[in-house]
């Protein structure tokens, strides 16, 4: 089940149609969807968690806590609308897709995937750009 969780001010795209997304992305990594929580918050609110989790004293736009239990994903997905918007910016893309890209990005970890070498970023990136091209992909 993917739940969705607000901690700051958010227009999130339809929930049914991403939920179903997400499900389908999860789906074509041969595992199954247990409980994923999204949390939607602002960059203090992320910061907090890096220092008392990660011990990282940067903001970032995305952090998971996988609880992942053998194929059957599950975790929590904290995700800065603020910085969101400013990669958006940055990047020159819809912020929509950027929230897309940055929610599947959570949801790849939770796979296994990595992103720490240059050799895994390339990797990841290439995964989110598939997965991001599943969400276009009229189901009929």
């Amino acid at each position: 089940m993917i739940n969705f969780f607000f901690e700051t001010d958010i227009n999130l795209l339809d929930k049914d149609r991403v939920s179903n997304w997400i499900t389908g992305v999860i789906h074509s990594e041969d595992k199954t969807a247990g409980e994923i929580n999204y949390i939607f918050c602002d960059d203090e609110y992320l910061l907090k968690l890096n220092q008392e989790f990660l011990d990282h004293n940067t903001y970032t736009d995305v952090i998971g806590f996988d609880n992942t239990i053998g194929n059957e994903l599950h975790g929590d997905i904290f995700i800065s609308y603020e910085r969101i918007k400013e990669n958006a910016v940055q990047f020159k893309v819809d912020v929509n897709e950027e929230l897309r890209r940055v929610m599947v990005h959570g949801i790849l970890h939770f796979c296994g995937y990595k992103d720490k070498s240059a050799k895994d970023k390339v990797v990841m990136t290439n995964k989110e750009n598939e997965k991001l091209q599943m969400f276009h992909v009229e189901h009929l």
